[in-house]
């Protein structure tokens, strides 16, 4: 399966995330929806924000121009919020899942979705 492929069948696909990204570890989008461009600095914010989760905390981070303040930050996961929608970012062995959902979805529906996924690639060595 192309990396485009996990974007539009198993995270758009869902109905339940707008937009959706999938950056490699070491940088460079892989694949991303149409309506989610991320700046070379949300790009390298984004590749930063795992290991600082102290700092994503206090400033939350800024996808596709808009900035989302963090409820929960780990060296894997970051939940982030803007109002009724959110953010699910994910790191994985060797790629970042950055997804954004809007409202009615629900937070945990968004984060089974995405988190369901980094678990997958994981399994697959990614």
């Amino acid at each position: 399966m192309s990396w485009q492929s996990y974007v539009d069948t198993n995270l758009l696909g869902t109905g339940s995330i707008a937009e959706a990204s999938i950056i490699g570890a070491q940088g460079g989008i892989w694949a991303t929806s149409a309506g989610l461009q991320l700046s070379e600095e949300e790009q390298a914010t984004l590749l930063q924000a795992h290991s600082r989760p102290d700092l994503i905390q206090a400033s939350g981070l800024v996808i596709g121009g808009v900035k989302y303040f963090c409820l929960q930050s780990n060296e894997r996961s970051i939940y982030l919020k803007k109002g009724p929608d959110g953010a699910v970012v994910v790191k994985t062995t060797q790629a970042i899942l950055c997804c954004i959902y809007k409202a009615p979805t629900l937070a945990g529906t968004a984060t089974n979705i995405v988190e369901g996924l980094a678990d997958y690639l994981i399994s697959v060595g990614y």
